[in-house]
């Protein structure tokens, strides 16, 4: 069997942990069951893994232009060259035009569900490009797929509202979430609003793109400072060391509201490590594919304010003392975070567990598995 995974895209983040996790499944399995599988790559040494070919195409990345070049003219070139190809992967939300028995494509950009405003434009215009015109790139040769993968029901059931497709055409690939060397019993601070010096501690873990809507966070630190009085909470914000414009206009704007607390962008390792200090998660954000803190600080059962949207609540199943609010109003944010703070969790839930429906998957094992057998 050969299997091609193009991936030219992935460099980064949350998205190249998913190029990783594929090849090292994949590489596993070219061992033991002799499969051929090559990959497509920005460059090798981001995932590299014995018994992977790699065809790097660092220039793809230069511009749209090259991009979509890459996707619908190098590609198909490249697949006549392999020949006889069992299965094309794509990683990365395009469906290129290539010669393979089958196609399936892992959609992970939920821009396209992204509802701008107009002074997103001026703070990110590329983030608002994206918004307008990937649900049209998304549409390029979709229905040539066998299947398209996603992370969540709700995303599955957007896709099949927007583009067309049946039900049973895609499949849900849950990532993995949280950290499995995290003990959240280590902690002694499950409760909140024990931390020291009786400050609350309130995380929103985000790199600062609009989408984000780290505005709102913001604004509901500052109605609850005007409340409260400074000194007994703060809002902890990863924007510090960022020049875009957006996380320009945050500090410009809330950058004298004493309990926020602007901090620079951390590794993994960092993260979990302020999570144990943390006595509450917020996260307000638009739209995400799945909004991974949510998982991972749900470990350490402790309080999370959530945005009212359909990515929150699949991503929050089984957590415990979760609350959630509108994303556009932050004197809703504050009332609960006061909340957390006077130790009053009436309203906050242990969320149900959700099953998505079928057809679902649990590794890259199974995506080929189902796809082949076709």
């Amino acid at each position: 069997m050969t299997i091609v995974i193009s991936a030219v895209n992935l460099r980064k983040g949350g998205t190249l942990t998913i190029l990783r996790e594929c090849l090292e499944e994949m590489a596993q399995l070219a061992r033991t069951e002799g499969w051929r599988v090559v990959a497509l790559v920005h460059r090798k040494e981001l995932a590299e893994y014995e018994g992977i070919e790699y065809i790097e195409v660092p220039w793809s990345v230069r511009s749209w232009v090259h991009r979509l070049w890459c996707e619908y003219v190098t590609m198909y070139g490249i697949s006549r060259r392999i020949g006889d190809i069992d299965l094309w992967l794509s990683l990365h939300d395009t469906t290129p035009r290539v010669k393979a028995r089958h196609q399936a494509v892992y959609c992970h950009n939920s821009y396209p569900f992204f509802h701008w405003r107009w002074r997103h434009v001026w703070q990110n215009y590329r983030i608002v490009c994206f918004a307008l015109f990937t649900r049209w790139i998304y549409r390029i040769n979709l229905h040539r797929n066998d299947f398209v993968i996603v992370q969540q029901d709700w995303f599955r059931k957007a896709f099949q509202n927007m583009f067309g497709l049946a039900p049973n055409k895609i499949l849900v690939f849950p990532p993995r979430g949280g950290d499995e060397d995290v003990n959240p019993n280590d902690n002694d601070n499950e409760d909140g609003n024990g931390n020291e010096n009786g400050n609350v501690k309130f995380l929103y873990p985000a790199y600062p793109d609009v989408h984000k809507n780290m505005e709102c966070a913001c604004e509901a630190a500052r109605l609850l400072e005007q409340e409260v009085g400074h000194g007994h909470f703060e809002v902890l914000l990863t924007t510090e060391g960022c020049d875009r414009r957006y996380a320009q206009w945050l500090r410009r704007k809330w950058g004298h509201v004493s309990s926020i607390r602007f901090m620079p962008f951390m590794s993994k390792d960092e993260l979990f490590r302020l999570y144990a200090q943390t006595d509450c998660l917020i996260f307000p954000s638009y739209v995400e594919t799945w909004g991974l803190p949510i998982s991972e600080f749900a470990a350490f059962g402790r309080p999370m304010l959530l945005a009212d949207l359909p990515y929150a609540h699949e991503t929050a199943a089984g957590s415990r003392r979760t609350a959630f609010f509108n994303p556009d109003k932050p004197e809703d944010l504050k009332i609960l975070m006061q909340e957390v703070m006077e130790g009053n969790y009436q309203r906050f839930d242990t969320i149900p567990t959700h099953q998505p429906e079928a057809p679902i998957v649990n590794s890259w094992r199974e995506v080929v598995t189902k796809i082949s057998s076709l």
